[in-house]
């Protein structure tokens, strides 16, 4: 028999929280912001950086929408979680309310 399961409703928000702060971060610096052309004194190999630098940003990029994504799940499961739980402790405490009343079968 299965004993059911529990969610850690803040582990999720923190994982959450967390994942959308790695997004933030991810946007403030890019790569391909790096000077090239001086650090390196060769024009073809400035050039080759660059064009690396430009599709790390993209794939960088990707993750960024990739990670809001996350987050914005994780903290939506969160919410549906907690109304799901105020619902059944609603419904709960109305079957008590009932069960503690005048009994119907008693007329």
């Amino acid at each position: 028999m299965s004993e059911g399961f529990r969610v850690d409703l803040h582990a999720l928000q923190e994982a959450s929280k967390g994942v959308s702060d790695t997004v933030q971060a991810a946007r403030k610096d890019r790569v391909a912001d790096l000077a090239t052309g001086v650090e390196f004194g060769h024009d073809r190999l400035a050039g080759t950086v660059t064009a690396f630098c430009d599709r790390w940003d993209l794939g960088v990029a990707h993750l960024v929408i990739d990670g809001s994504e996350v987050a914005g799940r994780l903290a939506h499961c969160v919410q549906v979680y907690r109304e799901t739980d105020e619902a059944a402790r609603v419904r709960l405490e109305g079957l008590i309310a009932r069960s503690a009343g005048d009994d119907p079968a008693a007329d």
